[in-house]
């Protein structure tokens, strides 16, 4: 079988485009929503606001997915909502619409999600799960490099044009819907198929999906657990790049750290993808979060700029050790009928624990520093290494896993 399908090639340029299109935008909206008039408090709600909406929508429409035994449509759906979102927050500056368009794009990503990753399972084996999802990661990865890489050149040479960005962000996102139309739709069996005497399909409702979670295997439910643990502890990006920042870096150079982080990510992700395969899936995720705590610490510890920029390569290695390798292990656990429940389902419940985590950690930060949010965090992880090194039903699975590959 070939490793890297045809299918596989183009979701991973759709998303690359897509993130390209997403991260041109990502550094300048906060700057661009103050300068119309949004205060922090009303940014904050906002963001919260959709992605919280984003993250629910994941489980409801992976389920949906499933229902349907449908994967290319959501998938096209998911990236239109996104690229037509961009332009039109050039439109009107109005709160409501800024949020009606800010629920769109994020609504298209809650589309797309568990259909996505359940068409990128389908195109894999358990001997080469890592090395999909991690060329996955890369690839979209790469457009997080060359989006905020492209609005950074043109700021410099259009001071404070925030609005042709938009419309510029807009192009890489059509790009990625027209790829998308490119993609086939496998044969696909439904869990309804299935039921002696063939029963009604039940209706689905938005929050059917987490009927799943009793319905779903002890193995997927405890290696969930310690994947929303982690994640209540995982907070914004941004409390890494307010830390640059306070160690005397610019606005630009926050920016090219973050560049800089997602390029890590960018060419390790393939290659540790595949090395996966190898070892076993947990034994990576466990030395992605071994490489996270470390860096939390350091953090906590240091205000040397040079000490802060090594830390931020781990952190790209970090995701590049875990953020592809943790849904590539989820469908390992799920039936092919379920696989875009599953995901669906693990992301929705992430997206709400990770909103939870960016508030403690905010309020960590304000009121006893960033070296406390930092070593809680740290520490937290540390205890999560500890419960998947220590579930002996995991290591169980693992072996099983790899066995049946041989």
């Amino acid at each position: 079988m070939k490793t890297i399908t045809r299918t596989v090639w183009i979701l991973s340029l759709v998303s690359l485009f897509t993130d390209m299109a997403s991260e041109m935008l990502y550094p300048i909206m906060p700057i661009y929503l103050e300068s119309i008039g949004f205060s922090i408090l009303l940014i904050g709600v906002l963001e919260g606001l959709v992605e919280a909406v984003a993250g629910l929508s994941k489980g409801y429409f992976g389920q949906l997915s499933d229902s349907k035994a449908k994967r290319a449509p959501f998938v096209q759906l998911g990236y239109s909502f996104s690229a037509l979102s961009k332009p039109m927050m050039a439109f009107f500056i109005y709160p409501l619409w800024i949020f009606f368009v800010r629920t769109v794009d994020r609504l298209g990503k809650g589309i797309r999600t568990g259909a996505r990753d359940a068409m990128l399972s389908a195109e894999t084996t358990k001997a080469n799960k890592g090395k999909v999802f991690g060329f996955h990661r890369s690839m979209d990865t790469l457009g997080a490099v060359l989006g905020p890489a492209l609005a950074l050149l043109y700021l410099y040479f259009n001071p404070k044009d925030y609005i042709n960005l938009f419309y510029i962000a807009f192009i890489p996102g059509v790009l990625a819907v027209v790829a998308s139309f490119l993609l086939k739709d496998k044969k696909v069996e439904t869990a309804s198929k299935n039921v002696i005497n063939k029963q009604p399909k039940k209706k689905i409702g938005f929050f059917s999906f987490i009927k799943y979670w009793k319905q779903s295997s002890s193995e997927y439910r405890k290696v969930v657990i310690g994947l929303l643990f982690f994640a209540l502890f995982n907070s914004s990006d941004v409390f890494l790049l307010l830390k640059a920042k306070d160690a005397g870096l610019d606005d630009t150079w926050v920016i090219g750290i973050y560049i800089f982080y997602n390029l890590i990510f960018a060419l390790t992700a393939y290659p540790l993808g595949s090395f996966a395969d190898k070892i076993g899936l947990k034994k990576m995720f466990v030395f992605g979060l071994i490489i996270f705590s470390i860096v939390y610490f350091g953090m906590g510890l240091t205000t040397n700029l040079y000490a802060i920029i090594a830390l931020f390569f781990g952190y790209g290695i970090f995701g590049a050790a875990t953020e592809g390798i943790s849904k590539a292990w989820i469908t390992n656990l799920a039936k092919d009928e379920n696989t875009a429940t599953a995901i669906g389902t693990f992301t929705a419940f992430q997206s709400i624990v990770a909103m939870i985590a960016s508030v403690v950690a905010g309020l960590l930060w304000f009121y006893f520093g960033a070296s406390v949010t930092f070593f809680v965090t740290a520490i937290a992880t540390v205890f999560v290494i500890i419960y998947f090194l220590g579930n002996a039903s995991l290591n169980k699975i693992i072996t099983q896993s790899q066995k049946t590959t041989k």
